[in-house]
């Protein structure tokens, strides 16, 4: 059976009573001879240790065999030497005092033999024996010998003290300090009596029968022979310490290559991988206070700006996102002649017209609106009063009557005139028109739609109307489920109002605050909630929002407050009876979940996704100018991101490249480690 070992083994050169040495060619195809030491001898770890310390020994001995591997913790120890440096393989087990046999027909150099009292050796004599003791320790590497193994031509001269069994490590005899036979050589493995002369300076002359005689060189110089003045001098030589590795200063230089390569490729292919991608989310997201956060186009006006009437990214600004879009701006516009009650006779020779101003909100895509109750069918003594008022305004042009004389002129004539149409006893006409986004007031024209009143509940019974505009696929709004909000509940407001001083041809736009819940009362028959702030006086029929964006009630004016703020709130309750009553009910469109999915891709920060959403929303709902105004706001935002991709792009690339000088550094730690690592 072939070794293990980093070699293909091809023939056995030869081998002793220990072990074999082999041929065999290395990875790069050179010739190697390898000594093999026999499994079973290997299990005595004193041989194991002598086998070792002869090659170490070998190796660093001036002038000696050097191995160029070797494995000295496999279960069969061995050693590899270059072929071209002689037959190391041989020497090694000369070296151990085996009496090594090549195969016959095997060439191998003429090593000289170590002398043996063993006599020749029979061919199975290169089948490893048992041995039967331990080794002794190696100092050095035995002297060759000029001559082949022969018979030692006389009997070694006996010593003053009896012979000694091998089996144990040597012994010192008579108090004289002797050199013993190697205890691993052949004649101490067959525990046959041996004896020794001391060890002198000169060089000793070795004959045999048959043998040529040769000069064996001192193991030791003079300085470093054991002292025979020292009792505690071992009788073997002693192994010099081996000396410190070369510095590797071109492994290191190359390290230091590998490393800084990794860290410009890494971060060049990074570079490369960075270059034309775009990220569609900003670091920092931009805020506002006030002021739209994005630049949008000039001609994109929604009126309201979630984004700059809350915090930017909130719940709060994306509650008003969703809502928004449905809230209309609501006019009704009323004209009827003022006569006197008892002879019909007009107050006026022209007719008067007169407009009621409030808000509302889309319920579904069919065109259904909820606003005020009384601001698109008042009251008759109302509808009276602002018919009187109107009437006073012309005669003041007229010069007819002066502006103080104005309350006085509305009281005088209030219980004593009728508001009818052109007829007497008729009704006067009123229309009714809604417009998005920001609205102008005495618009009767496009872009204002007009409408028909559907249904409309009394003052006390939640004061609201439902309103059939002509125009379909409007975005709408959803209503929340559940009571009337309690106490301390957290809302968000919105409705229409003008800042302007002349309100008859004012701009309106949708304006929204937060507001709590301060208590609820009973106005009417209908349990309502009371607010602690209102949007202003035409925000009447506008809606109170939670944080999702639903409806959860509708504003009306309180009643029981000083000078009738729009405070009361309408539960959503109301609402749903009155669309039930009119035979329709609030529900979503697919344009209006468009929307929604388009919202939420720009809160997540998904640019691309809600771009493309608003997209489709702006081509089947063209009047919901907010989702363009979303859409316009993603496309800054990408923009933005991609110009602030500098910085991150580079931090990407140093963090890679330092990334891949760690990954160097820890492979020649593992390297050099295992380099370190000490052989046994």
């Amino acid at each position: 059976m072939q070794p293990d070992g980093p070699y293909r083994f091809t023939h056995v050169l030869g081998g002793c009573q220990v072990g074999k040495a082999w041929a065999a060619i290395d990875g790069q195809g050179r010739l190697v001879t390898v000594a093999v030491l026999d499994a079973a001898v290997a299990a005595t770890p004193a041989w194991r240790e002598a086998f070792s310390a002869t090659a170490n020994a070998m190796a660093q001995t001036q002038g000696g065999q050097q191995f160029v591997y070797a494995d000295f913790a496999a279960a069969a120890p061995w050693v590899a030497y270059p072929a071209e440096a002689g037959p190391g393989a041989e020497k090694l087990f000369r070296a151990l005092g085996m009496d090594y046999q090549p195969v016959p027909g095997e060439a191998a150099p003429p090593v000289a033999a170590v002398p043996s009292t063993a006599g020749p050796v029979s061919p199975a004599a290169v089948v490893p024996q048992q041995v039967s003791g331990p080794p002794g320790q190696v100092s050095a590497v035995p002297q060759q010998v000029s001559g082949p193994p022969g018979q030692v031509s006389a009997v070694p001269q006996q010593v003053s003290a009896p012979p000694q069994q091998v089996s144990g490590p040597p012994q010192s005899v008579s108090g004289v300090p002797q050199v013993s036979a190697p205890p691993h050589a052949p004649w101490a493995m067959h525990g046959g009596p041996i004896s020794v002369q001391p060890v002198s300076a000169a060089p000793q002359p070795v004959s045999g029968a048959g043998a040529e005689t040769s000069t064996v060189d001192p193991v030791f110089p003079e300085a470093d022979r054991p002292s025979s003045d020292d009792p505690f001098a071992g009788p073997v030589r002693r192994i010099r310490p081996s000396a410190p590795p070369p510095r590797r200063t071109g492994l290191w230089v190359g390290v230091a290559a590998a490393a800084l390569a990794v860290a410009v490729g890494a971060g060049a292919t990074v570079w490369a991988l960075a270059g034309d991608e775009k990220p569609t989310v900003p670091e920092a997201l931009p805020t506002a206070s006030g002021t739209a956060a994005f630049p949008s186009a000039p001609a994109i006006n929604p009126g309201l700006k979630p984004w700059a009437q809350a915090a930017p990214y909130s719940v709060e600004e994306r509650s008003l996102a969703i809502a928004a879009p449905s809230m209309v701006f609501v006019e009704a516009v009323f004209t009827g002649t003022l006569r006197e009650a008892k002879s019909n006779v007009p107050l006026s020779a022209t007719p008067v017209t007169f407009k009621r101003r409030c808000s509302g909100f889309v319920v579904n895509a069919d065109g259904h609106i909820v606003t005020n109750g009384q601001c698109v069918r008042p009251a008759v003594d109302a509808a009276r009063e602002r018919a009187l008022y109107t009437l006073g305004r012309i005669l003041i042009e007229q010069k007819k009557l002066t502006a103080p004389q104005l309350d006085e002129y509305v009281r005088s004539k209030l219980n004593s005139s009728v508001f009818t149409g052109a007829e007497p006893g008729s009704e006067p006409v009123s229309q009714v028109f809604a417009q998005f986004n920001v609205a102008r007031g005495d618009l009767t024209a496009s872009p204002a739609i007009p409408g028909q009143i559907v249904r409309v509940l009394e003052p006390d019974a939640g004061n609201l109307a439902l309103v059939k505009l002509t125009q379909p696929g409007l975005p709408a709004v959803q209503l929340a489920d559940g009571g009337v909000p309690g106490p301390g509940a957290a809302l968000l407001v919105m409705g229409y109002r003008t800042t302007d001083a002349d309100f008859r041809a004012a701009t309106y736009t949708v304006e929204s605050k937060p507001a709590q819940v301060a208590g609820t009362a009973n106005q009417g028959s209908v349990s309502i909630s009371r607010l602690n702030d209102d949007v202003g006086i035409y925000s009447a029929g506008g809606v109170a929002l939670d944080t999702t964006g639903r409806v959860v009630g509708v504003l009306d004016t309180d009643r029981a407050a000083s000078g009738t703020p729009n405070r009361a709130l309408v539960p959503v309750s109301v609402v749903t009876g009155l669309l039930g009553a009119g035979g329709t009910s609030s529900s979503l469109t697919d344009t209006d979940r468009v929307y929604r999915d388009g919202l939420d891709a720009f809160f997540a920060g998904r640019n691309d996704d809600a771009i493309a959403s608003f997209d489709r929303v702006a081509q089947a709902s063209p009047v919901n100018l907010l989702a363009q105004a979303y859409r316009q706001n993603a496309v800054d935002r990408a923009r933005l991101a991609g110009e602030s991709d500098g910085p991150p792009r580079l931090l990407l690339t140093l963090l890679a490249g330092l990334g891949g000088v760690l990954l160097v550094g820890l492979i020649v730690l593992v390297v050099v480690f295992v380099r370190r690592r000490p052989r046994y």
